[in-house]
C-alpha cells in the first residue's frame, strides 16, 4: 500500500477524496454528532433579548417626552415636511418617501398617517379617512391624499434648532427630535406596547393645554383632564393625573326623544357605533334590558334610535345602559415616556411642565440663532458700507498677488474694527471682493443706513425678547391659541358619576315561584305559585314561621327553609320597607309584637328576629313597602277571669326599630286568632328629596339642594333653556335634560315668568303664566325656530333690568326696570306676552325678586257661631304685605347681546 501511494505521488496523482454522501454510515455519525451539540443559552438571552426590548421600547412603541412622537410618527412628519410645496401628495407617495427613514413595512407607516389624520391636528386631509365614530377603515392609500397644516407647519419644524442623526441604511439624515414648541404628547395622545412596558396617555383639550402652559409659566397652579374627540360625557374623580392605577369612567350622551325612544348622540372614547349596538343587543339577549329595535343614523354626526318596549322606563333604561352596556366603559392611563432615551413614569403635571420649558428652550434657542444673524447681516453691511464708501476697493488696483489683495483690504479695515462685535475674518473679506462693479456702481448710502438701522431695530427688539423671555413665551403661546384655538373647545363634558346598582335597573326578565310547604323558591319551580317578576341578578329574601330569614340569590331552584310565611325581592339599603310582626316566644311565653326594616344583610346567612327560644312562632307578619302601619284584631283563648278576650292594636304607636330588637309584649295571654281589622297608612312622612347638581340626579342622601319633602302625587318643576318645562315624578331614577336651567318642587299656584327673544317679531317679550298639569314636555316659547329664551324666573314677585344699545339707537336711553307683577298678568302659557320695547337692546339682566308674603287665611269664627251667622259675616282680607322672599331655589340667567 504504501508502495502505490508513493508511485501515485511521483506520476502527480493526488488520493482520492471521501465523500461523506457517499459512505451513509458516515453521515448518520456527523448528523447525530450535530444533533447532540450543546448550545449555551444564557448569554444569547441576556444580550440579544434585552437588546431587543430596548429597541422595541425606544424606537417604536414609546413616545419622546420633547417632541411627543413615537419614531414611525416622527419620520412621517419629517418626509412630510421635505415633500412640502403647499399643495396635496398622495399617501401612497408619502408612504413611500417616509420608508427612506423607517426600516418597517409600509402597513405600519400607512397606519400611522391615518391615525395622525384622524386626530385633525398636524395633517390636512383630503378623500376618505375611515371615521372614528363608526370604525370605518380609510380608504387605500393610493386614493387618500394629505399635507401638513398650518399649524405644523408653524409649531413642529425648524432645521436650525433640530438635532440630526443618520437613518438606517445611513443615506440619509433624520432628526433625533422634532422642536416642537407646543404639547403635542398631551394634545393627542397615544397608546403603545412594547417589550414588558406600556404606554396610554389620554388626550387633552388644545386650549386647556395653553391655558395650562401659560399658568406654569406664571407661577399659578392648574388642573388638566382629559377630553375626548368622541365627545361624550367623563368622570375624571379618580384620574390620578394620569398615572398608572388611576381611571377615568367615560359614559356616551344619552337623552329622551319621547317617551318611548332614547337617542345616543355622542359615543365613550374608543367605542365604535357598531361596537356599542352589539353591547345593547347582548344586552337585551340576556333580558338586562328590554327594547324593542335599533336604528343606527349615523353619518357625520353620531345617532342611534334606540325603541323601547311598552310599559318600560326610559329613566331605567338609560341605567341599565350604562350599568350593561359598552354605554360606559372605564380607561385607566399609564404616562410612560422616553426622556434621555430612558423611560420615565410622569404626571400629566410634570409632563407639561417639561414640555413648556422645552418649549421656552426652543424661543430661547431660535432668538439667539435670530440674533447671531442680525448680528452677522449688521456686520457684513457695515462692512460693505465702508469699503465703498471709503473706495477701498481702489487700493487693490496695484496688488499683483492675491495675497497683496487681502491684507491691502484688511488693513483698509483697520481703523474701523474696533467697532465691530468680533474680528473681521479672511471669510469676511473675501466676500468683499466678491461685490459685483454695478453694485458698486449704485449704492445708496441712504438705503443702506435705512437698512442698517432696520437691522438695530429688529436686535434691540429680540435683545428684549431674550432679556423677558418668560413674557415672550406667554405671548407666544396666547398667539398660538389666537390663530389655532377656533373650533377646538371642549367635547368631552366632564362630569360626576353617580354608582349605578344593577340589580336597581336591571329588567325584570324571570319569575319567581316558591313553594311553601317544602322550602324552594326560584325560577324553575312553574307548577308552584308565583311570587312576582325579577331578574337573575336580584336578590330574594324570605321569613319562615320559627322567626328566622334569609336571604339569597336568585337561582332556578334554591332551598331557602320550610313553612315560608313571606317571600319577596329584596332590595338593599330599603329603609322604606317595613315590616310589621307578633310572634310567640317559645311555646307558652308571652306574645310580643315589632316593627323593623331590613338594610344590610350577609347573603345566605341565617338571621332570627325572635328571642332564639325554641319552639316560637310567628303568629302575623306584613310587609309594608311604604311604612303603613295597619290596626289588627287580637282574640284570646278563653280562660277563667279573662276580662278582654278580643282587643285592637294598632302599628302606628309602635316605634320602628332594627330587626334585632325583641319587640314589645302584646299579651301574656295565649292567642287564638289575630286578623287585619282596618288597611294602614304610612307612618313614614314625606320623603326629603336633593338634587345634585354635580351628577344631575336626585337623591335621599342629602346630597345637593334640598328641593322639599314630597308625598304622594308631588311632582317636580323643570324648566329647560330651550323653552319647554316638564312635570316629573320624585322617583331617584330620574334623568334631567342637559340645558336644565330650574328644577324644584311644584306649587300649582305659583306663577312662571318668562322672558324671550320672539324670532317672527324680532322684538324681547314677557309673559306670566301658570304651570298646566302634563305629562308631557311642554314648549312654552311658541313654535317659531328662531325664538329663545333670555330669562326665566318662579319667584313671586321677579324684577328685569333692561340696558339699551346707544350705538343702534343712536342715542342714550336710560336702563329700564321692570316690575313683571306690574308690567303683566298671569295668562296661559300659549299667550304670546307683552313686548318690552321696540329699542335695541344690549343686555336684560334679572334683579332680585321684591319681598312678598301670601295672604293670611282667614280665621274660622268659634264653634258656638251658627252656619248662617258666617255665611253673612264680612271678612277684610289684609294689605299684602312684602318681605324677603328668600327663594334660593330659583334660577338667574343674564345674557349680554
Amino acid at each position: 500500500m504504501d508502495e502505490n501511494n508513493t508511485k501515485n505521488d511521483q506520476e502527480g496523482i493526488q488520493p482520492e477524496e471521501i465523500n461523506p454522501e457517499d459512505m451513509p454510515e458516515v453521515q448518520a455519525d456527523a448528523d447525530s454528532a450535530e444533533m447532540h451539540k450543546t448550545m449555551h443559552l444564557s448569554g444569547m438571552y441576556e444580550n440579544w433579548f434585552l437588546d431587543y426590548a430596548s429597541y422595541v421600547i425606544l424606537e417604536r412603541a414609546v413616545p419622546e417626552i420633547l417632541d411627543g412622537l413615537k419614531p414611525v410618527q416622527r419620520r412621517l412628519l419629517h418626509a412630510m415636511d421635505e415633500l412640502d410645496d403647499g399643495r396635496f401628495n398622495k399617501v401612497a407617495n408619502i408612504i413611500g418617501h417616509t420608508m427612506k427613514y423607517h426600516p418597517h413595512g409600509d402597513a405600519s407607516i400607512g397606519d400611522a398617517l391615518v391615525q395622525l389624520g384622524q386626530k385633525e391636528l398636524l395633517i390636512d386631509t383630503q378623500g376618505n379617512w375611515g371615521n372614528i365614530h363608526t370604525g370605518d377603515s380609510a380608504a387605500a392609500p393610493r386614493y387618500i391624499e394629505a399635507r401638513l397644516s398650518k399649524f405644523a407647519l408653524e409649531v413642529v419644524f425648524n432645521p436650525k434648532t433640530t438635532k440630526w442623526k443618520l437613518s438606517y441604511d445611513g443615506r440619509n439624515k433624520e432628526p433625533v427630535t422634532l422642536p416642537v414648541k407646543f404639547p403635542l404628547l398631551l394634545a393627542q395622545g397615544v397608546e403603545g406596547i412594547a417589550v414588558g412596558l406600556a404606554s396610554k396617555i389620554l388626550p387633552h383639550n388644545f386650549i386647556e393645554l395653553i391655558d395650562a402652559s401659560i399658568k406654569i409659566l406664571q407661577g399659578k397652579d392648574f388642573e388638566l383632564y382629559p377630553d375626548f374627540p368622541t365627545g361624550g360625557m367623563a368622570d375624571c374623580s379618580k384620574y390620578n393625573d394620569g398615572l398608572r392605577g388611576g381611571k377615568v369612567r367615560l359614559r356616551a350622551k344619552i337623552n329622551k326623544f319621547d317617551k318611548k325612544t332614547l337617542i345616543i348622540s355622542e359615543l365613550p372614547f374608543g367605542v365604535t357605533t357598531e361596537s356599542l349596538i352589539d353591547s345593547i343587543v347582548n344586552a337585551n339577549d340576556k333580558g338586562k334590558i328590554k327594547i324593542r329595535k335599533i336604528d343606527d343614523n349615523t353619518a357625520q354626526d353620531v345617532e342611534i334610535l334606540i325603541h323601547l318596549v311598552p310599559g318600560v322606563s326610559p329613566d331605567t333604561t338609560i341605567d341599565a345602559l350604562y350599568a350593561f352596556t359598552d354605554c360606559e366603559i372605564s380607561i385607566s392611563p399609564n404616562n410612560t415616556v422616553i426622556s434621555n432615551s430612558k423611560p420615565r413614569f410622569l404626571g400629566v403635571k410634570e409632563i407639561l411642565i417639561e414640555s413648556t420649558a422645552n418649549t421656552v428652550q426652543l424661543l430661547k434657542m431660535e432668538l439667539e440663532i435670530r440674533l447671531h444673524e442680525l448680528l452677522e447681516n449688521l456686520l457684513y453691511a457695515s462692512l460693505e458700507k465702508i469699503f465703498i464708501e471709503n473706495r477701498i476697493y481702489r487700493d487693490i488696483e496695484e496688488c499683483t498677488s492675491w495675497d497683496d489683495v487681502i491684507k491691502t483690504i484688511d488693513k483698509g479695515l483697520d481703523p474701523y474694527k474696533p467697532q465691530f462685535y468680533r474680528e473681521i475674518t479672511t471669510d469676511d473679506i473675501l466676500k468683499l471682493t466678491e461685490i459685483k462693479i454695478k453694485r458698486i456702481s449704485k449704492f445708496n448710502s441712504f438705503k443702506a443706513d435705512e437698512q442698517m438701522k432696520n437691522l438695530n431695530d429688529e436686535k434691540a427688539q429680540v435683545e428684549h425678547y431674550l432679556a423677558n423671555l418668560t413674557e415672550y413665551a406667554i405671548e407666544y403661546f396666547r398667539n398660538i391659541k389666537r390663530k389655532y384655538g377656533k373650533g377646538r373647545e371642549r367635547r368631552t363634558e366632564l362630569r360626576s358619576f353617580d354608582t349605578i346598582e344593577a340589580v336597581m335597573v336591571a329588567a325584570a326578565n324571570q319569575k319567581l315561584y316558591v313553594n311553601r310547604a317544602e322550602g324552594f323558591a326560584g325560577t324553575g319551580l312553574k307548577k308552584d305559585e308565583f311570587v312576582c317578576d325579577c331578574s337573575d341578578i336580584d336578590d330574594i329574601i324570605a321569613f319562615r314561621e320559627d322567626g328566622t330569614f334569609i336571604v339569597t340569590k336568585v337561582a332556578d331552584k334554591v332551598f331557602v327553609g320550610e313553612h315560608i310565611i313571606h317571600i319577596d325581592v329584596f332590595r338593599k339599603n330599603d329603609e322604606r320597607t317595613i315590616y310589621n310582626m307578633i310572634y310567640q316566644d317559645g311555646r307558652n311565653g308571652a306574645v310580643y309584637v315589632k316593627r323593623f326594616a331590613v338594610v344590610g344583610i350577609t347573603r345566605d346567612r341565617e338571621y332570627t328576629l325572635t328571642k332564639g327560644t325554641a319552639g316560637s312562632k310567628v303568629l302575623y307578619f306584613t310587609a309594608n313597602p311604604n311604612g303603613e302601619a295597619e290596626i289588627v284584631k287580637v282574640a284570646l283563648k278563653p280562660r277563667p277571669k279573662l276580662k278582654k278576650p278580643v282587643f285592637d292594636f294598632d302599628f302606628s304607636e309602635l316605634t320602628i326599630k332594627g330587626r334585632s330588637s325583641q319587640g314589645n309584649i302584646l299579651t301574656r295571654y295565649a292567642v287564638k286568632k289575630i286578623s287585619q281589622a282596618e288597611a294602614g297608612v304610612s307612618t313614614l312622612g314625606a320623603l326629603d328629596i336633593w338634587f345634585d347638581d354635580s351628577i344631575r340626579r336626585l337623591n335621599t342622601e342629602g346630597r345637593g339642594r334640598l328641593l322639599g319633602a314630597f308625598s304622594g302625587d308631588d311632582k317636580i318643576l323643570t324648566i329647560m333653556k330651550s323653552g319647554h318645562y316638564s312635570l316629573v315624578n320624585f322617583d331617584v331614577g330620574n334623568h334631567f335634560d342637559e340645558d336644565l336651567i330650574v328644577i324644584e318642587k311644584f306649587e300649582p299656584e305659583k306663577p312662571v315668568t318668562a322672558v324671550y327673544f320672539n324670532g317672527e317679531k324680532q322684538f324681547y317679550y314677557l309673559k306670566r303664566f301658570q304651570i298646566e298639569p302634563s305629562d308631557k314636555k311642554t314648549d312654552f316659547l311658541g313654535d317659531e325656530p328662531d325664538s329663545k329664551l333670555i330669562s326665566v324666573s318662579t319667584d313671586w314677585l321677579p324684577r328685569f333690568s333692561i340696558a339699551f344699545d346707544e350705538k343702534l339707537n343712536n342715542k342714550a336711553i336710560d336702563d329700564l326696570e321692570i316690575v313683571a307683577s306690574e308690567f303683566i298678568d298671569v295668562k296661559s302659557f300659549r299667550a304670546k306676552g307683552k313686548r318690552l320695547t321696540t329699542h335695541a337692546v344690549r343686555k336684560i339682566k334679572q334683579l332680585d325678586p321684591l319681598p312678598y308674603i301670601p295672604p293670611d287665611e282667614p280665621e274660622k269664627e268659634s264653634g258656638q257661631e251658627n252656619e248662617e251667622a258666617l255665611e253673612h259675616k264680612e271678612i277684610e282680607l289684609p294689605p299684602r304685605d312684602r318681605k324677603p322672599h328668600g327663594d334660593d331655589d330659583a334660577k338667574q340667567m343674564t345674557i349680554d347681546f
